[in-house]
């Protein structure tokens, strides 16, 4: 065999090499969502590479007999082929023995290098950038092979079969797309300029109502503007003035006696006609949904839906009303800053190391703004004024701050036990962190036994009777308090109330 003729054929090995190399790396490569957007468009060939990619067993049998043979035949043909040339063009410089082993390492290294870098390393690259494309076309003369080698196929794919039952392994891939995937999708695409970040979070968002519960997005029981169902005509139009809403609750003496809801549209219509407001008459007050608060916001849609609602009440195990709901505020959660005006912002980033939250501010979103993978007893609460709660193990007072992931989180403001506004700092590098104990359990019983001995029942022990204080007192001594057991007085401290 002449030097052309071999060089001919290692030429024809590399590209078939090539094109094996690409039917394999562009099958596993291919987006099943964008073979399944081709075939919609008429592509009979993406629904074959849908299949295929489905029952890949007989493909990769070709792939891997393919690639082996002209392995083999590579390394026969380019071995005979350069090492004689290349050993007869160095015994001009050496002796012909040391000029045959270097002319067969030199072969060796050449055929090779043009193996792996025209037959394996551009392909492969070429079939990552490109692999529906390229599927499409090798997958004619793919089938014409798994036809031509039928036996073959039949042989290694039944062996192979055997082998994943025997060992217990899947021999289907998992082509379920998950809630993930979706997110790691549209994050890359929010990465590569194709979405908006705030589209990207609002697809984010609608993912979250499922785990997000109704008490993230409700209106706090403290901030609910309502009705008493025997307020007076001015009470009703002074309380719409001081409070626009759309919807208000109607209670019969307390929030947590809800009896319907009126809405602002049938009161103006009153009192554009000029007649009196009464919520007496029943024709002005409709049917209210009440709701729990474990609901995620999901479900809250689901039955908003089934009721056809736009407006519910939100209790809790014990039947006390703890907030309400509307469909903005769960629309709301979804679209964030899209809808949320500037005024009813609950995180304000002051600058790039600092952020004033509110008290009732879902510690999702917390978590999102800072950048936080995770807090510590996540399920104990679910604004930051819970989280705030969990750490300290007490109410929270101005002042009092916590350090947890590099951040620190101070209370600024307080009204009535409710924690207003949170400074959130990003520490600096070397600042001190304030530690965070949990109680020790002998300092816990210490604490109960000082408790216990200023009690009620330790005063009347240590009182004597009227009749029996001056023999009492001869008898033996006054008893000495424990040592071990000291009452602590109440501290002085107070919240503080703006």
């Amino acid at each position: 065999m002449t030097l052309t003729q071999s060089l001919l054929i290692i030429a024809l090995l590399i590209a078939a090499s090539a094109f094996v190399a690409v039917a394999e790396i562009s099958l596993a490569a291919s987006r099943r969502l964008r073979l399944r957007q081709m075939a919609d468009e008429g592509d009979p060939r993406a629904e074959k590479a849908i299949q295929l990619q489905e029952q890949p067993g007989d493909y990769f049998t070709v792939v891997q007999v393919g690639q082996n043979a002209i392995a083999i035949l590579g390394g026969i043909v380019g071995e005979s082929a350069l090492s004689t040339t290349l050993a007869g063009i160095l015994t001009w410089w050496m002796p012909e023995s040391s000029a045959q082993h270097l002319g067969s390492v030199l072969s060796f290294f050449v055929i090779t290098s043009l193996f792996i870098l025209f037959a394996d390393l551009l392909p492969r690259r070429l079939s990552m950038i490109e692999p529906e494309a390229l599927l499409l076309r090798v997958l004619g003369p793919m089938q014409l092979c798994i036809t031509f080698f039928k036996p073959v196929v039949w042989f290694y794919g039944r062996l192979t079969d055997a082998l994943i039952r025997l060992l217990g392994l899947p021999d289907k891939r998992d082509e379920q797309i998950t809630s993930d995937d979706i997110l790691a999708m549209t994050e890359a695409g929010a990465r590569a300029g194709v979405l908006a970040e705030r589209e990207q979070q609002a697809i984010a968002n609608i993912f979250e109502l499922d785990t997000r519960t109704v008490a993230s997005a409700m209106t706090q029981r403290d901030s609910v503007a309502y009705f008493l169902r025997d307020d007076p005509d001015q009470v009703i139009r002074a309380r719409i003035a001081e409070e626009p809403f759309s919807t208000y609750p109607v209670c019969d003496g307390d929030i947590d006696h809800i009896v319907g809801y009126v809405d602002a549209k049938d009161l103006f219509q009153r009192v554009l006609n000029n007649q009196p407001i009464s919520l007496q008459d029943d024709s002005l007050i409709r049917k209210i949904l009440m709701v729990p608060d474990k609901l995620t916001l999901a479900e809250v849609l689901d039955q908003f839906q089934q009721a056809h609602e736009d407006f519910a009440a939100i209790l809790n195990e014990y039947s006390l009303v703890v907030g309400v709901v509307t469909l903005n505020d769960v629309m709301s959660t979804v679209m964030g800053d899209l809808v949320s005006p500037d005024d009813e912002e609950q995180i304000i980033q002051r600058d790039e190391n600092s952020w004033l939250i509110d008290g009732i501010t879902p510690i999702d979103d917390v978590m999102r703004s800072l950048d936080l993978a995770a807090l510590p007893n996540e399920e104990e609460y679910e604004t930051l004024a819970g989280f705030l709660m969990v750490m300290l193990r007490r109410v929270p007072r101005r002042t009092d701050r916590v350090d947890w992931g590099g951040y620190r989180f101070e209370v600024m403001d307080v009204d009535s036990y409710r924690i207003d506004q949170v400074l959130v700092t990003r520490m600096q590098e070397g600042e001190a962190v304030v530690p965070h104990q949990q109680p020790h359990p002998a300092s816990t019983l210490s604490a109960v036994a000082a408790v216990a001995a200023t009690g009620p029942a330790a005063h009347a022990a240590s009182t004597p009777a009227p009749e029996a204080q001056g023999t009492a007192a001869s008898a033996e001594p006054a008893a000495q308090p424990n040592p071990a057991v000291t009452a602590t007085p109440p501290s002085a401290e107070t919240p503080s109330v703006p």
